[in-house]
């Protein structure tokens, strides 16, 4: 029995919960159970709300910069858990990584330009490149014996055709649950390398790996790598603080910092968000003994899920997750219409899931998941598909 409870139901409505009272908002409805959008329905433990709550009772909340116990616990944090090693001015502190992304095309590309990504995806990867006027192009992952690869040979064919000025790379993948192996990142990084395309490297899942596997940040890859690469990292999925804005950005390369500084300024983004830096600080100094139990609770999760589809709906294949709380199901022995799908999940099973269709054209008969919830609610889910399934 470890010393946080991950099976307590927290009530969410009302909340300006995203996740949770948008789905009323925004379908008309409140009979959906969501687990969708990538946050979490856990606690922060109380170590560290006990800290936001000790900063709040002080009263002011003027304009805030990151401190040395911050610089501290960011340094500390990414050594110990990823092997990452940082010098202080590398770090720029941003509200999200999309807006990093977002201020890295613009900082690093020029209108018109095109932008690499690796469908399916992230969706905002997507609408980000669009909303600032440029071009996506998309190396499609294969899909092969339920497992997703890198077609490395058209990864360099679009490289070159297009004219590729950045490519978006999301370690760990989001959704498809791959851990890319050192290999991979280096068979990439040499062939952006070989081109002079840029990299950000979202690695906001990387504190979420299962059993087996090994995240390898991009940083450590070796330095004739890093001198072309952003890192994008934050505490907002770890510990579930999305709401409090913020990210850290490090950028090894002074001019490339330098650029992507001045874009941030011409944003008007100066500082952050005093209550998201004290949470930052908190997490990452005494969040650790949380972190690996909820680890240890989030692969039980997946462990229910991968038998109870064996049970129950041998025909819903689920795409083995290396790493993230997110899982990528396949549906396609179940219907051939994602028309149908979508019936099947939002009016049958009463879910809110988010739909393959967002990742990419050909994922349409996909569902994304978010297991990250108490498993009494994780059950209630699957009971819910496996009952409107049973119907069809």
């Amino acid at each position: 029995m470890g010393k946080y409870n991950f099976d307590e139901i927290v009530d969410r409505k009302n909340t300006s919960s995203l996740k949770f009272d948008f789905g009323i908002e925004r379908k008309g409805r409140d009979d959906l159970l969501p687990l969708w959008v990538a946050d979490m329905d856990f606690k922060l433990p109380d170590e560290i709300i006990e800290d936001i709550e000790k900063r709040v009772s002080h009263g002011i909340f003027g304009y805030t910069d990151p401190k040395d116990d911050y610089k501290k616990a960011l340094r500390n944090w990414l050594l110990e858990r990823h092997g990452i090693e940082i010098e202080d001015s590398w770090n720029t502190v941003v509200p999200g990584i999309v807006y990093a992304i977002a201020t890295t095309i613009r900082a690093l590309t020029k209108p018109g330009d095109a932008v690499l990504i690796q469908q399916p995806v992230y969706y905002p990867f997507m609408e980000t490149i669009k909303l600032n006027n440029r071009k996506v192009v998309n190396n499609q992952l294969v899909y092969r014996n339920d497992h997703y690869e890198i077609d490395f040979e058209d990864f360099e064919k679009k490289i070159i055709e297009e004219d590729v000025k950045l490519f978006l790379l999301c370690s760990p993948h989001n959704p498809v649950g791959r851990v890319w192996t050192r290999d991979e990142l280096i068979r990439m990084a040499d062939i952006c390398l070989r081109h002079d395309v840029f990299i950000f490297a979202d690695e906001i899942h990387s504190d979420f790996i299962y059993r087996g596997f090994k995240h390898t940040s991009f940083l450590t890859l070796g330095e004739k790598y890093i001198k072309k690469t952003v890192l994008g990292t934050s505490p907002s999925k770890t510990f579930n603080i999305a709401g409090l804005q913020v990210a850290n950005i490090i950028i090894p390369d002074p001019d490339i910092r330098s650029s992507f500084k001045r874009e941030n300024e011409a944003a008007g983004y100066s500082q952050g968000s005093v209550l998201g830096m004290t949470a930052t600080t908190s997490a990452y100094t005494k969040g650790k003994q949380w972190l690996d139990e909820l680890l240890d609770y989030l692969e039980g999760n997946l462990n229910f899920v991968r038998d109870f589809l064996k049970e129950k709906l041998p025909e819903i294949k689920l795409i083995e997750p290396e790493g993230t709380y997110l899982i990528w199901l396949d549906f396609s022995k179940i219907t051939d219409s994602h028309k149908e799908l979508e019936k099947l999940i939002v009016d049958d099973a009463k879910l809110w899931l988010d739909s393959g269709v967002i990742f990419g054209r050909e994922t349409a008969l996909f569902e994304r998941i978010n297991i990250a919830c108490p498993r009494k609610i994780l059950k209630q889910a699957m009971e819910q598909l496996y009952e409107a399934v049973s119907r069809r």
